[in-house]
């Protein structure tokens, strides 16, 4: 059995000049990673009638399956359509089946006229076969070329991933013998990126040749992840399982989770587990950390809510900060954050509570108090743990690492029982 390779191709300038996020990309490679295909690679291009070519031609001398998407809509910047017509040697024409579409979607769904601009949209190339679009007007089309799989599909993602769920995925599983893939991601903290690769290189060392590790570092944390492939899926589930606790156990001191996901559900399932519940009394997150513990389905059984003390006077209204703490050691401080932490706790009535305070820049540094200095405390009935921390990046990264380091404590205290 040979590996499949499917290259990925953008198309839009928007996309270039980073005016809009390119989530199909990256969408796409894991639908095809579920079906054993490997992305030889992902491109983006511009509204230019050569560089659209050249990709081409690059995808399709390196891959089995090129998937487009772009450029399909009915204004002048969208030439994705009639350049693929003359890339594949065909002449336009009208594809009833869409245009009777496009007419219902216009009269029965927007209930609006249609004009000549919108009948294009039915206009194909006769050498390709029409992929039905149900979510919108352009339709997808397949080409093939040197055996190789042409597929362009609109760049809106939600009738991109209609066509790919519904013809593109079907189409490869019957093209296609393409083997698994299988990934094991595990989740780190307290450890950088170069001492934890220093730490498993043994292990690295050692793995076999058809299953790599990547590291994947993130904000004070690093995910590892092995990746497999294997005609044999049962075989390549064991084998893969046996090298993923090897992995564990290198990493156990560090190891947060065995898990894909990200740290506040990891808090979320142990808090959820123990019918606990936690809250927050944040300053120079200003509610980043509450934001974290209430972005996923289901937080409600476990967070209660937050004091976002951002000023000094609603740390000592309600917080109970005393005002003598703030003007001799300050806001940012040991004394400071854990009142914070036990007061926000026993107004809220949780199991568990998290403050912080830092200065996180560029501005308000003292003397005694570079930027980037954050307290941390966490909170239970019978401990308050804190532990200061001297981070050196922007405003946006020192904010992130304070409410990652203040989660990971959080799960450090839930795990102790402490």
């Amino acid at each position: 059995m040979n590996k499949i390779y499917a290259s990925i191709i953008t198309i839009g300038d928007e996309l270039l000049i980073g005016q809009v996020i390119d989530t199909n990309s990256s969408w796409i490679a894991q639908e095809l990673n579920k079906a054993g295909i490997l992305v030889k690679n992902r491109v983006a291009v511009g509204d230019n009638r050569e560089d659209i070519w050249q990709a081409i031609d690059d995808a399709i001398s390196k891959s089995t399956l090129v998937l487009i998407t772009g450029g399909l809509g009915p204004t002048a910047d969208d030439i994705t359509k009639p350049l693929l017509c003359d890339y594949f040697g065909g002449k336009m024409v009208m594809d009833q089946a869409t245009l009777d579409h496009v007419t219902y979607i216009f009269k029965e769904i927007l209930r609006r006229p249609m004009i000549e601009r919108n009948t294009l949209q039915a206009q194909v190339p006769d050498v390709c076969t029409v992929l039905k679009n149900e979510k919108g007007t352009a339709p997808g089309m397949l080409f093939t070329k040197n055996e190789v799989k042409v597929i362009a599909m609109p760049g809106v993602p939600h009738e991109m991933k209609w066509i790919m769920q519904h013809h593109v995925m079907p189409l490869a599983a019957q093209w296609f013998n393409s083997g698994y893939i299988e990934h094991r991601t595990l989740l780190t903290a307290g450890i950088g990126e170069s001492f934890l690769a220093e730490q498993i290189s043994s292990f690295e060392t050692a793995l076999p040749n058809h299953i790599k590790l990547a590291y994947l570092p993130n904000y004070g944390m690093v995910r590892l992840r092995l990746s497999a492939w294997g005609t044999h899926h049962d075989n390549l589930n064991k084998e893969l399982d046996n090298q993923f606790n090897l992995l564990k156990n290198n990493v156990l001191e560090y190891l947060v989770t065995d898990k894909d996901e990200p740290m506040e559900m990891v808090i979320g399932h142990l808090l959820k587990q123990k019918n606990q519940t936690v809250s927050t009394a944040e300053s120079c997150t200003g509610g980043y950390i509450a934001h974290l513990l209430s972005k996923h389905a289901g937080s409600s059984t476990f967070y209660t809510g937050s004091i976002i003390s951002y000023a000094n006077i609603i740390k000592e209204q309600l917080l109970d900060v005393p005002h003598e703490t703030l003007m001799t050691v300050g806001a940012v401080s040991k004394e400071a954050v854990k009142q914070m932490a036990v007061s926000v706790r026993e107004k809220m009535n949780t199991d568990y509570a998290i403050a912080v305070s830092g200065i996180m820049g560029p501005g308000g540094a003292t003397e005694e108090k570079a930027v980037g200095l954050v307290w941390i405390a966490v909170a239970s009935k019978n401990n308050v743990v804190t532990k200061h921390f001297q981070f050196r990046f922007d405003r946006e990264r020192n904010i992130s690492l304070t409410a990652i380091n203040a989660l990971n404590m959080l799960r450090a205290m839930i795990v102790d029982n402490s």
